[in-house]
């Protein structure tokens, strides 16, 4: 083949033509090779097991799942788990899988290479991994959270032991997924159980000391200080009335005592007549004693009971001596004017109201200091009400949180005892294999003929290049690098062509060397 010169379409199909059976013949031969090696490998044998992945019962807008990762997540967790020495060690044994000098970790690591559990196609859920995956070693899942199942995959020499080993794994994921779940629940329910229990400690204790700080500064909070100014407003009110009532009392004792000095003025002129007697005139200043303590005193009072024994005692002792009786019938020696005493009667009851609305009046003042002082809150006892007061209330929200979601906790645990929860559920149990799934005869034998194909074209393509002849006029073009002018056909007998053409071709080069020489 010329290499100076650019290959068409009829330059491949004559390449092709002429190296056939230079590119067939390794292919076939390498198929067959292929397809032979096949039966020399010893046979693999796959078991598999669906598992379906079945969601909560409840909706998750009245029981909130406890476990929230996805479930991919958790079966990796899971397998890991299963996969153990601990938990092979007694299926090696109980199956007696130990055998043809195989030791019991060696078959636990060919357990542990040969299983694999990969998620299930959503849209053809009974078809499992090809098996060009099944000799290799791969927990594959995607990114989403909705799973619908799982294969689980063994591969073993037997048939019998692939599907024991397969079944028995199977088992050992759903029991541990189980397992796992309700040891979950139980936890965070004991957990939110131990913390409600500090929880429900620490707010009796934050409202024991806000009961005794309240009870302690009672009437100096800030809660407090609408209510002083309220009680503080009517209580100045009180004694803006109490003040208005002493003044009018005072003018009107002013009014009587004035009114009272005249007329015992007049009634001491008019009382024309000679002294009386000393028994006749205590008499009188008895029954004058006894007209002002009737005005403050009722009858049963013991002041005047004596009062009036004392009048009756003096009266008896006149009637037995004359001599100290003169004017017996006289009116105006018995007692002064009603007038008179109505004054005294009045200035009394005024100076009774004085006193009365005095002390009133300091009491009034002494409830508007105490409640002006609450008013007055210092600093100190505002921060530390504050404190307490936002403690007790973040305790309240962490205990309310606590108790709602041991609440949702306890749902969860009899939801799991229950299996109304999420669970992962033996859709096909593990299969009896009936062919092996390795080696794959056809994949084999179709290996070997594009190994062989690979190596029959590279073989036809070096063949290719080492030739020098021409067979065309573009082969003519491009070894002379002229244009060809004529061209003669062979005209030598087929017998005798290879000698011709051997003779001329020695001739084309040894012209075409000296051409480029000169």
């Amino acid at each position: 083949m010329i290499a100076n010169r650019e290959l068409g379409m009829e330059d491949y199909l004559a390449i092709a033509k002429r190296r056939a059976k230079i590119v067939i013949f390794p292919a076939l031969i390498a198929a067959l090779l292929g397809f032979l090696i096949s039966y020399a490998l010893r046979p693999k044998y796959t078991s598999q097991a669906l598992l379906a992945v079945t969601r909560q019962l409840m909706p998750a807008g009245y029981v909130k799942p406890i476990i929230t990762e996805k479930i991919s997540d958790r079966m990796i967790a899971l397998e890991q788990q299963v996969l153990s020495r601990s938990r092979l060690r007694p299926l090696v044994s109980r199956f007696g899988l130990a055998n043809n000098g195989k030791t019991e970790d060696e078959v636990i690591d060919q357990i542990q290479q040969n299983v694999q559990v990969t998620q299930a196609d959503p849209s053809n859920p009974t078809a499992g991994p090809s098996a060009s995956t099944l000799s290799k070693k791969k927990t594959s899942f995607d990114d989403s959270g909705d799973v619908p199942g799982f294969y689980v995959n063994y591969t073993a020499d037997n048939p019998r032991n692939a599907q024991l080993v397969c079944a028995e794994i199977t088992s050992m994921l759903l029991e541990a997924n189980l397992e796992l779940r309700q040891q979950v629940a139980q936890s965070t329910t004991d957990f939110l159980s131990q913390q409600l229990q500090q929880a429900k400690q620490n707010l009796d204790e934050l409202d024991a000391k806000l009961a005794e700080f309240k009870k302690l500064h009672l009437g100096h909070l800030p809660t407090d200080e609408d209510k002083n100014l309220r009680i503080l407003t009517g209580l100045d009110a009180q004694l803006d009335a109490n003040v208005q009532a002493m003044d009018r009392a005072q003018q009107d004792k002013s009014f009587a005592e004035s009114e009272l000095a005249q007329e015992m003025s007049a009634w001491k002129l008019a009382q024309g007549s000679p002294n009386l007697p000393p028994l006749r005139q205590q008499l009188v200043n008895l029954e004058n004693q006894l007209v002002e303590m009737k005005s403050r005193y009722t009858d049963d009072h013991p002041d005047v009971v004596k009062l009036q024994k004392d009048i009756a005692d003096l009266k008896a002792t006149l009637k037995m001596d004359p001599a100290q009786n003169p004017f017996p019938e006289d009116p105006q020696a018995k007692m002064e004017p009603a007038e008179i005493l109505r004054l005294k009667e009045q200035i009394h009851q005024n100076t009774e109201i004085i006193a009365r609305t005095s002390r009133e009046q300091k009491r009034i003042q002494g409830l508007i200091d105490t409640y002006q002082d609450r008013l007055q809150l210092s600093p100190e006892v505002e921060e530390q009400y504050k404190q307490l007061t936002r403690d007790n209330e973040t305790a309240h929200t962490i205990y309310d949180g606590l108790l709602t979601n041991q609440n949702a906790a306890q749902m969860q645990t009899d939801m799991e005892r229950k299996q109304e929860g999420e669970q992962i559920r033996l859709l096909d149990p593990a299969s009896l294999p009936d062919a092996p799934s390795f080696p794959i005869r056809w994949m084999f034998a179709l290996g070997g003929l594009g190994a062989g194909l690979c190596v029959g074209i590279s073989i036809a393509f070096w063949k290719e290049m080492q030739d020098k002849g021409i067979r065309s006029e573009s082969d003519v073009v491009a070894a002379l690098e002229l244009p060809m002018l004529v061209s003669l056909p062979w005209a030598f007998a087929p017998a005798n062509g290879k000698e011709h053409r051997s003779r001329f071709l020695g001739q084309f080069e040894r012209m075409h060397k000296r051409d480029k020489s000169a």
